[in-house]
């Protein structure tokens, strides 16, 4: 065997590695490699190449052989790259072969599928945004005018039903006329939507209905691929999910309309004050086009633009047409509807953010919402006040206070505020509220604040009680509007284990012995004090929860003797309640705000009020008969303005800090409280000297509000008397206490009238009104009437007998305190003078009458 290096065999796959000829061009090189082996091999043989020859000799072709067939081989490749050169030539180069343009077209189609089929298997239908879902709570008076609205966002949802179809139509014709019978997208209309937008001419997005409503509800309003993407496969999959009328009634209540109205419901409200299912064409037509451009498209913001808005007006009454959604007749009759320059706001100043706070407060106390619940809005909350009626409370207070103020040259006007509230005795209903000059000014709510003394509107509370209770006083006479005291002033309590208590009354001034009656009209604290002890302090407490005072109301325990003169801490509303229980002779029903409240049209179930007889007829009517007299010739008689029989008591807090009068026909009941505040510090300050005079009290500016508020809120509502049942003997005179002082005393003659004022004047009106005889028309439901007593026993005999000193002409004379008239005041009959009609509208007080 030779020692020189034999060859190896070639493993498969073996190619040779001759270096190519420097100057042959890439593509030549490539156009070479991919037609090569359709050419013949240069290097078979017939024989087997490298073959043994069974010796273990070298293969037959020697060393130049090999080579040579290197240099054929090359020269075929070579000759196969001149061959391709020509063939592509010139422009042939630049054109595709028929598999290159399949195999594009094939990768583009599977990349295309492939990724819609990514898509739409990874994008989900997410949760609806946090501005989407936003709503105010709608506030309405129960007539149905909008209030207020509350919430960041001015949305309130509607269902379909709920919107008128030519909104509907407009709104279709405006933005997608083929939305019932095409696809959630218009790839077409986007991509034209797309190069009006390139070529300048104008943003457009050439979105369907369902698009945009996916954008509004799922997305965001920002313009990047990424939200065009989902939007694309949220709007396919929400197709699949939901009907057409659930999109479009979704479209209508998240669009944006301008003025910060969000939905076509707020947007009816803030162009034309009235709600989506009043919207005819022509004013559906002007809030389709607002969808488009709703900034630029308000006429009244931009009138410049006027010219613009008519004509995507008219386009979409155009498309109404075509589409077969109104009639041509109609559309030609059409005229552009301008809206409204302003509408009634539905922010918080004046009164508004007052009553959305308090009505809140309602819903949340008496557990009808939730605060979580109310927070995310969404609810249409009609409450019982009426509109004629707020609006004559605020006139009434701005004309009898706040427009008799001199903030500039007296500070203490600075410090006035007002509160009030007006209740229906029969139903409860809040009907009005005035809570200070502006919510945006002082936000604290003058109705419902509980810290300030009611003074002596308090008064009426130990009378009921003392009447309910049976009450004596110390020495045992039972306790009746004609039960004398002694009112002179600082005069010590009895009875009252207590610290010694002896109350002063106003001014100091001394009354001597004194009626109850005559005490209330005068406001007398050493006889209601004395009385508060006598009846019991717990007593006259819980008759005044019973009435309607809140159990939790500041000061309402502990207080003695001193709880009759009202140190408790009641709210207006408070109050108005009570006396309204007294006002429905002792049936007591809870006040309410709320006249219904609805959410996305489904109604919210409201807490039953329930009707209850706090305190007996008798204790209330007593007290009714005798708060007449504080009217007709007491502290009140400011009041009387209202032109209708009325009772009412005047009250004063402690240092003058408030004024009060509370009081009530039998239609209404009203409390009125004229307080002192410092409006940096908020503490309480005395009102001497508000409005220029030397002090406030409540038979002034409270007692002259209530006078003017009543009598326009009850222009139009007949005339009615009350209609009383009163305690046994309750006027009845009876004999000074033993121990009474040297002030005026009454007639030792249990048979004088009931009705002599200690100067011998007459409670009854004796300027020329004719008795009514014992058939007047009792109480509403006929059971009770004046003439009757309690057992439904008939009195008889006619009131025409005078008393002594009356001189009312046409009501005979009297002389030596016995009555000459047939029947007259007398225990045996005779009216009790209820309906007697006197100055102004008033009836007169009651005459003396033992019940059976």
């Amino acid at each position: 065997m030779s020692d020189e290096p034999q060859p190896k065999k070639p493993r498969p796959g073996w190619a040779s590695h001759e270096p190519q000829a420097a100057d042959t061009p890439d593509d030549a090189r490539d156009d070479t490699r991919t037609d090569e082996a359709a050419l013949p091999r240069s290097d078979e043989f017939d024989g087997e190449p490298g073959g043994n020859d069974g010796t273990g000799s070298a293969p037959a072709q020697s060393g130049g052989s090999a080579k040579a067939g290197v240099s054929a081989k090359k020269a075929a490749r070579e000759e196969r790259r001149a061959a391709l050169k020509a063939r592509r030539t010139g422009w042939r180069r630049l054109v595709p072969t028929w598999r290159m343009v399949a195999g594009a077209f094939l990768v583009t189609a599977v990349l295309l599928v492939g990724g819609f089929l990514l898509g739409y298997a990874l994008v989900q239908i997410p949760a609806a945004n946090a501005l989407a879902t936003q709503q105010a709570n709608v506030y309405l008076y129960a007539d149905g005018t909008v209030i207020a609205r509350d919430g960041e966002v001015n949305r309130e949802n509607v269902t379909l039903s709920q919107i008128s179809e030519d909104a509907q139509h407009a709104v279709l014709a405006a933005e997608d006329r083929d939305f019932y019978t095409e696809s959630a997208v218009d790839p077409q209309a986007m991509v034209r939507g797309a190069w009006n937008t390139v070529t300048g001419k104008g943003k457009q997005s050439g979105s369907t209905i369902t698009q945009q409503y996916v954008k509004n509800y799922y997305l965001r309003q920002e313009q990047t691929v990424t939200r065009k993407v989902k939007e694309f496969f949220i709007a396919i999959k929400l197709d699949r999910n939901q009907s057409k009328d659930e999109i479009l009634e979704g479209y209508l209540n998240t669009s944006f309309f301008g003025r910060g109205a969000y939905g076509i419901q707020a947007a009816a409200h803030a162009y034309y004050d009235m709600d989506a299912s009043e919207l005819d064409a022509g004013r559906a037509a002007y809030l389709a086009a607002l969808v488009n451009a709703p900034s630029q498209y308000d006429v009244i913001a931009h009138p410049e633009n006027r010219g613009f808005v008519e004509k995507r007006w008219n386009y979409v009454l155009d498309g109404m047409v075509d589409e077969g959604w109104l009639d041509p007749a109609e559309r030609a009759r059409l005229t552009f509807p301008v809206p409204k320059r302003t509408t009634h706001s539905t922010g918080m100043s004046g009164q508004r953010g007052y009553i959305v706070n308090i009505v809140k407060q309602h819903l949340t106390d008496n557990k009808i919402v939730d605060e979580a619940a109310l927070d995310a809005g969404g609810y249409r909350i009609t409450t019982t006040l009426q509109k004629s009626k707020q609006d004559a409370f605020v006139e009434s207070v701005n004309d009898n206070l706040m427009d008799r103020l001199d903030k500039k040259n007296r500070k203490v006007d600075a410090y006035v505020r007002a509160g009030g509230a007006s209740v229906e005795p029969k139903t409860g209903k809040v009907v009005a509220m005035y809570n200070g000059i502006d919510y945006v000014k002082q936000y604290t709510p003058n109705a419902t604040r509980r810290d300030f003394q009611v003074g002596s509107s308090f008064k009426p509370f130990v009378l009921t009680a003392a009447v309910e209770n049976g009450s004596r006083t110390q020495d045992g006479r039972r306790i009746t509007p004609q039960t004398r005291y002694d009112g002179t002033s600082e005069r010590p309590v009895q009875g009252w284990a207590g610290p010694r208590y002896a109350p002063e009354n106003e001014d100091h001034e001394d009354y001597g012995d004194i009626t109850v009656s005559e005490a209330t009209d005068k406001s007398v604290n050493a006889v209601y004090a004395q009385m508060a002890v006598d009846v019991g302090p717990d007593k006259v407490r819980e008759t005044a929860v019973a009435l309607g005072l809140s159990p939790d109301t500041p000061d309402l325990d502990g207080g003695g003797p001193s709880i009759a003169l009202g140190v408790a801490n009641a709210s207006v509303l408070d109050m108005a309640q009570a006396y309204a229980t007294l006002a429905n002779h002792g049936k007591h029903t809870p006040y309410t705000l709320v006249e219904k409240i609805t959410q996305n049209g489904r109604d919210i179930a409201l807490p039953e009020r329930r009707t209850r007889q706090a305190v007996s007829r008798e204790a209330a009517d007593t007290t009714t008969s005798v708060l007449k007299g504080v009217v007709e010739k007491g502290t009140a008689t400011a009041a009387q303005t209202s032109g209708r029989p009325a009772a009412g008591k005047t009250g004063t807090a402690e240092e003058d800090t408030a004024a009060w009068f509370a009081g009530y026909t039998p239609d209404l009941a009203t409390v009125v409280a004229v307080m002192g505040q410092d409006p940096v510090t908020a503490g309480h300050k005395s009102l001497y000297g508000a409005m220029g005079l030397p002090r406030v009290n409540g038979g002034g500016a409270p007692a002259e509000i209530w006078g003017q508020y009543t009598s326009d809120a009850l222009k139009g509502v007949p005339v009615s008397s009350f209609s009383l049942r009163l305690q046994p003997g309750a006027n009845e005179s009876q004999p000074p206490a033993p121990d009474s002082s040297d002030g005026p005393s009454s007639s030792d003659d249990p048979s004088s009238s009931a009705g002599d004022d200690a100067d011998g004047t007459d409670d009854g009106d004796t300027d020329g009104g004719t008795p009514e005889d014992g058939s007047s028309t009792g109480e509403e439901d006929g059971t009770e009437s004046e003439g009757q007593d309690s057992t439904g026993g008939t009195a008889t005999g006619s009131p025409t007998g005078g008393q002594t000193g009356d001189t009312g002409d046409g009501a005979g004379t009297g002389t030596g305190g016995t009555d000459t008239g047939g029947g007259g005041n007398t225990d045996d009959g005779g009216s009790n003078r209820d309906e007697l009609p006197g100055p102004g509208g008033l009836s007169g007080a009651l005459d003396g009458r033992r019940w059976n």
